[in-house]
């Protein structure tokens, strides 16, 4: 999947499978919007 100059929002970003999207995301090249409730 190309994902280099995507944008992708990613809801439960800061652990477990969401983290790892985000990762996954960001090395392949798209611009990230990862939150997460506190």
């Amino acid at each position: 999947m190309n994902l280099k100059d995507k944008v992708a929002i990613i809801t439960g970003g800061a652990r477990g499978i969401g983290r790892e999207i985000a990762l996954h995301f960001a090395r392949e090249g798209c611009d990230i919007s990862a939150c997460d409730v506190n």
